[in-house]
């Protein structure tokens, strides 16, 4: 090898060595690899420009990743998401329950849906899901990313790594008619067995492999809580409901303190109690657990002065405020203070010295210190957040209501760029654009905001992704991939054709952990298009074997974007990955290898 490989090879050292103890984020870890071996261009053309580097960010799958954020998004401001997948995960009791609930689906989807998008849509899902169910997030986050990986092995279309090697056979056709190509289910022999055993596999031994790890603001409780009304609305998904198929007996932080119905109070309420229209439901919790009152489908404030306030409902947000010693109408009830009119804000709630307050909203006589949790506007913090009749103004983050009259448009608009990606050959309309037209189709319907859809993308993982690219890239460029895919070739040659397609499997396999999947596709194609030609073999085994591998890397969070989208939100580290990930890779690649012969045969037509 040359001095510039080996320069390449430190530096991929280097970053495992980083990622494998923790000593940053990865997208940290890899901006600054990128940033290095793009400086060492000074001294030798062999490493990827500055221009090279930055092509990686915009690369046309990192671009439609962030388009598919948004699109998300849209999903989940309207709780088209929520209305979708509570038909699917129900209400799990343990980790095992709920990873086969989870799986199954999402792999199902990953096979006619590229899988990005599918986990982008269930991420915010799960996340609610977790905080409802009382599970750890990290027992499912990474089988989330391993299910629509599996999936997406199964079809043409199911990942974009898939639809690489697919081009880059057609683009071979030009230089040798013989090679053949993949139509929609060519990898469905091979990948729906690999899928299945994936999942099983998962299932029997995730909940061993897998960490126990929560959120700080699991572990830590917070000490205001507030008493909220909440109304059932009438021929809502809850009325005639009981408490537990509405799902409000295990909700974290929150508890079920009453129920009035037609002016009497309700005692001794069990999980079998029916809800009906107009009940009033009070709640006792903190504030995270009151967002998630306010966005569960059936249940609103029962103030009516909601309906008061000028700003459409979905443009609010509830904000924190603490009563001052000054405010004008101490000693007054909330009714007959006219806060409403006053402040352009409705109280939703009352927290006072740990107190239940066993009064209607606007009979609550406010006192100094008195923390209130409002619906209101953001103007409301521009205006007010200086004033002398309060101590403190904060918002409470993500805390606007959920757009429920748009949930059937986002669904709609998400089955729409379904459609259109799985018939792109006959549409001609790619991925990138389906995507960018539904993103936009999700803001002119009101489905989300423009600054919703901003604070949609997840910059990290967009970091992480380019700065990926452009490492793949140097080890290209510095003959570092070339040298160690010759040398494998050449020492397994002795073994046959099933030898050199499990050495190519490998290959593509390491390169897929080490940088990304479509650039280990896009590095071992070539590679193994030469060792099927020596052998005088049928090259359709070995793309497929590409196409797999390149997918199939589950031992490192570089081993699919995926994996880096769950990665924060499961709160991992990377020996997570490999405890789990090493014995799946093998799994899945004896299975391929296995079936490889019998279903692709080694002889050319």
């Amino acid at each position: 090898m040359n001095w510039e490989a080996w320069i390449a090879l430190v530096v991929i050292v280097l970053i495992l060595y980083a990622l494998v103890r923790n000593l940053a984020s990865p997208d940290v870890v890899l901006l600054g690899a990128a940033t290095v071996l793009m400086t060492l261009s000074i001294a030798s053309d062999r490493f990827p420009s500055p221009r090279e580097i930055a092509a990686g960010f915009g690369n046309e799958g990192l671009v439609t990743v962030a388009v598919l954020f948004v699109v998300a998004a849209g999903l989940t401001e309207t709780g088209a998401m929520a209305l979708v997948t509570e038909r699917f995960l129900g209400r799990p009791r343990t980790a095992r329950d709920a990873q086969i609930r989870m799986m199954l689906p999402v792999t199902a989807f990953s096979a006619f849906l590229n899988n990005t998008p599918v986990v982008a849509m269930f991420i915010p899902v799960v996340n609610d899901w977790c905080k409802r169910a009382g599970l750890s997030p990290s027992k499912l986050f990474i089988p989330l990313s391993y299910a629509a990986v599996l999936g997406g092995m199964c079809t043409l279309i199911g990942t974009s790594t898939n639809l690489l090697v697919h081009g880059l056979m057609i683009e071979a056709q030009k230089t040798d008619p013989g090679m053949p190509v993949m139509s929609m289910f060519t990898l469905t022999p091979i990948g729906v067995p690999a899928a299945l055993a994936g999942v099983a596999f998962i299932v029997l031994l995730a909940p061993r492999l897998l960490p126990d790890r929560r959120s700080a603001g699991a572990k830590l409780s917070d000490p205001r809580q507030y008493t909220v009304e909440m109304r059932v609305e009438r021929g809502s998904p809850v009325d005639g409901q009981t408490i537990e198929k509405a799902g409000l007996r295990h909700l974290p932080g929150v508890y079920l303190a009453a129920i009035e119905r037609d002016g009497e109070s309700l005692v001794g309420i069990g999980p079998e109690q029916v809800l009906r229209g107009e009940d009033q439901l009070v709640f006792v919790g903190v504030v995270d657990s009151i967002v998630d009152l306010q966005r569960t489908r059936g249940l609103v404030p029962a103030t009516r002065q909601l309906f008061k306030l000028n700003d459409p409902r979905h443009d609010r947000l509830l904000v924190e405020a603490v009563v001052s010693d000054t405010c004008p109408i101490i000693g007054k009830t909330i009714r007959d203070g006219e806060f409403r009119t006053r402040y352009d804000a409705v109280v939703i709630a009352v927290h006072r010295n740990g107190e239940r307050l066993n009064q209607k909203i606007g009979d609550i006589v406010l006192k100094p210190a008195d923390s209130l949790l409002l619906e209101t506007h953001r103007r409301f913090l521009r205006h007010r957040r200086h004033s002398r009749d309060f101590f403190l103004i904060s918002d409470v983050p993500d805390s606007h209501p959920r757009r429920h009259d748009r949930a059937w448009t986002a669904g709609l608009i998400m089955l729409a760029m379904v459609a259109v990606m799985a018939f792109e050959p006959y549409t001609g309309v790619g991925i990138l654009n389906a995507a960018l037209l539904a993103a936009a189709l999700m803001g002119l319907t009101r489905c989300l905001s423009a600054e919703q859809a901003r604070r949609s993308i997840d910059w990290p993982t967009l970091v992480a992704i380019g700065a990926a690219l452009g490492i793949g890239r140097a080890i290209e460029t510095t003959g570092l991939a070339g040298a160690a895919a010759g040398s494998m070739v050449e020492f397994l040659d002795p073994f046959g054709p099933l030898g050199v397609l499990a050495g190519v499997y490998f290959l593509t396999l390491v390169f897929t952990e080490l940088v990304t999947n479509n650039a280990a596709a896009a590095l071992v194609f070539p590679i193994a298009h030469s060792a099927a030609v020596g052998l005088g073999v049928s090259f359709m085994p070995f793309a497929v074997a590409v196409a797999i591998a390149a997918s199939a890397g589950f031992a490192t969070p570089l081993g699919y974007q995926t994996h880096l989208m769950v990665y924060g939100a499961g709160g991992y580290r990377f020996a997570d990955y490999l405890r789990i990930g090493i014995p799946l890779d093998l799994l899945i690649m004896a299975i391929t290898i296995g079936l490889m012969p019998i279903v692709f045969p080694f002889s050319t037509p």
